[in-house]
């Protein structure tokens, strides 16, 4: 607590952040855009030349703002989208979707399972043995998200209208039953460009995000808070993989398209607008300005009204 009240004192705006994060929402999304960036990166956002990737992705979010977007950002309405764009049989098993726990027979759930929020990004329980689970303890993490608008965190405007439920996914792991690797398509105007592979993602010791190019040559970019693993092989189906990225990324300035591969074959991950919510610190610093290149903005807002 001290910590923070240090933090605040020394940069008075945090309070503005503070009072949002818990429910007072007194600013416009601009606005609020343009403190919190000098908060974390200590300088301006530019939203009327936006060069850096994370400039651009707060652009985004203020001015291209289509209706199906909330849909794409639904874990449990993504799925019927994608299936529809690459088959139903890429996407992982759903068991149930609820609107409260109340409404969840634990007895009848397998002994394996995944359960999370459709709205959000943190409310995750992964049950591997279902007697071993400390399901009261476990769901106050679910409950608690249920309360929130994700949008509010950061202005990822699809969330703000989607309506949370939970929903529990079939258990998904490989033959050695080790953990999942996700491969993260950064989707440039409907060109896969850029693939993050993370690892070891519930690992003691960091997860790994280790970056490539599309054609899968090393990246040099770094988050400080994790390890890269340059002994990640490239996975068998990489070509289907770019293929359906471009596929779920046509007619949009930028998106990732996010993917596992299990047993030899592919299944649908996530579709995420907003990487890190645009408060990336990519390292070294050049590579901010090197993924900005790659985006090109329209030249003006987009809504669904401009498509009349």
């Amino acid at each position: 607590m001290i910590s923070k009240i240090k933090k605040v004192l020394k940069k008075p705006l945090w309070i503005i952040v503070f009072l949002n994060n818990r429910g007072l929402h007194i600013i416009g999304d601009e606005k609020y855009l343009k403190i919190l960036y000098k908060l974390v990166f200590d300088k301006n956002l530019d939203l009327i030349n936006p060069q850096t990737f994370n400039e651009k992705i707060q652009w985004l979010k203020i001015n291209d703002r289509k209706e199906i977007y909330t849909k794409m950002v639904d874990k449990y309405e993504v799925k019927n989208y994608v299936a529809d764009v690459i088959g139903k049989e890429y996407i992982i098993p759903t068991i149930g979707i609820y609107n409260k726990l109340s409404d969840i027979d634990l007895s009848k759930l397998p002994d394996k399972f995944v359960m999370k929020c459709t709205h959000d990004s943190g409310g995750l329980i992964i049950c591997k043995d279902k007697k071993q689970l400390n399901f009261n303890k476990e769901k106050k993490k679910i409950a608690k998200s249920l309360k929130r608008n994700f949008y509010y965190s950061g202005r990822e405007w699809p969330y703000k209208n989607v309506k949370p439920r939970i929903i529990i996914e079939k258990y998904m792991c490989t033959k050695e039953q080790k953990e999942l690797i996700d491969y993260k398509f950064f989707c440039f105007n409907g060109n896969p460009k850029i693939i993050l592979v993370c690892s070891e993602r519930f690992s003691s010791n960091n997860m790994c995000e280790t970056w490539f190019d599309d054609k899968w040559n090393f990246l040099d970019i770094i988050e400080s808070s994790h390890r890269v693993d340059k002994t990640i092989k490239k996975p068998i189906n990489l070509s289907k993989m770019m293929e359906f990225s471009k596929k779920l990324s046509k007619d949009i300035p930028f998106v990732r398209v996010d993917f596992y591969e299990i047993n030899g074959k592919t299944y649908f991950g996530e579709l995420t607008f907003f990487p890190a919510s645009g408060f990336e610190r990519f390292e070294p610093k050049e590579w901010d300005y090197k993924l900005g290149e790659m985006l090109k903005l329209p030249d003006k807002k987009i809504s669904d009204d401009n498509e009349k």
